[in-house]
């Protein structure tokens, strides 16, 4: 058996596919790897009768790669949702309790060891991509890869946004999304801050822990919850793998392998039919609010609530959408940009889990 924890592509790859064509069975926590090149991975595996486990790759010592290949094989997923980034959850939720900017709170997420010298690959969420593209493969039986997945960081969220999602009950997380369409004919799978319910499991997770929200047909709705990063955690996950890796090998057997049977396409964001939280900053005179009005209703988009302040000449308007297609959310923003009215588009904010 081998056991890979050195990440990223080269030299892992080789190192991984070598193993197996000497007869032994991979242990990885290698998220970048599986989510770009998990298929050559899995290829080599079945090739040569080998195990491939990968429970540290997402969300830590949670266990959920096992219950999502194995617990519910038999039942169908719908929808995955959660934090799986420890680093930015942290830093959101110190720019929620405490009122800190981002910068802030990263300094303090640095200090503390939660965040790398270079904290590129969590806050612009990479990380959190590549661990969405497993999971959506898995879930959905298909095969998504890391350029599959929508990405969008968390480094413009601001003190404002947040108090804006408290005045609608919401607060703000890095989510990772993966969706079955409605008509089971295609999936989806984005990571980027949105905002949620404080009704909504999710909400209460604070400081660098994970958790991931499990929709399935017959199993209904299942919360995965706990530290999802550290040595400690991640160790806990590869003697787990090593332990049923051991087993097979003793039982003369091997674990379950890659499940693509689906083979759904992966649609692009603008499919995708979610909600917007937009905040415009306007001239404080009649007719604006119309004018504004007058884009949504061009570009088939329906308003659900509207919320101005306005003083000396300037205003703030924060409008609301009800659900439609991401491709013409964006339309209206773009156009709303292009009104004289409208001064800047302050904050562009996707609202999820209603």
């Amino acid at each position: 058996m081998v056991v890979e924890v050195i990440g990223g592509i080269e030299p892992a790859r080789t190192l991984i596919t070598t193993a197996f064509e000497h007869g032994a069975s991979v242990v990885s926590a290698n998220k970048a790897l599986l989510a770009e090149d998990g298929a050559t991975l899995y290829a080599a595996a079945e090739k040569h009768g080998r195990d491939l486990y990968f429970e540290a790759a997402v969300a830590g010592a949670i266990p959920l790669i096992r219950p999502l290949r194995e617990s519910l094989a038999g039942d169908k997923v719908n929808r995955v949702l959660g934090i799986v980034n420890g680093t930015t959850n942290f830093i959101l939720d110190k720019m929620d309790t405490s009122g800190a900017g981002y910068s802030e709170a990263l300094d303090e997420a640095t200090a503390l060891g939660y965040a790398e010298a270079d904290p590129t690959a969590d806050v612009e969420a990479f990380d959190a991509a590549a661990k969405a593209a497993i999971l959506a493969g898995i879930a959905f039986h298909t095969r998504v890869r890391l350029d599959d997945v929508y990405r969008e960081g968390m480094t413009e969220v601001t003190a404002a946004d947040f108090a804006s999602a408290k005045q609608m009950g919401c607060t703000i997380k890095l989510l990772a999304i993966c969706e079955r369409a409605a008509d089971g004919r295609s999936v989806t799978a984005r990571v980027h801050p949105a905002m949620i319910p404080l009704s909504h499991p999710l909400a209460s997770v604070r400081e660098a822990y994970n958790a991931v929200f499990v929709e399935a047909e017959a199993a209904g709705r299942l919360m995965f919850y706990g530290p999802g990063a550290g040595g400690a955690p991640t160790a806990s996950a590869v003697l787990g793998d090593l332990v049923a890796v051991c087993r097979n090998k003793l039982a003369e057997a091997t674990g379950p392998g890659e499940s693509v049977y689906t083979q759904l396409p992966v649609s692009p964001m603008g499919e995708v039919v979610t909600r917007y939280h937009i905040s415009l900053d306007v001239a404080d005179k009649p007719g604006v609010l119309a004018q504004v009005a007058t884009v949504f209703a061009e570009h088939g988009v329906s308003i659900d609530t509207v919320r101005q302040t306005g003083k000396d000449g300037e205003a703030s308007l924060v409008v609301v959408t009800h659900r439609a297609p991401d491709a013409a959310l964006s339309g209206t923003v773009e156009a709303l940009r292009k009104l004289d009215t409208v001064r800047g588009v302050a904050s562009i904010m996707r609202v999820e889990g209603e």
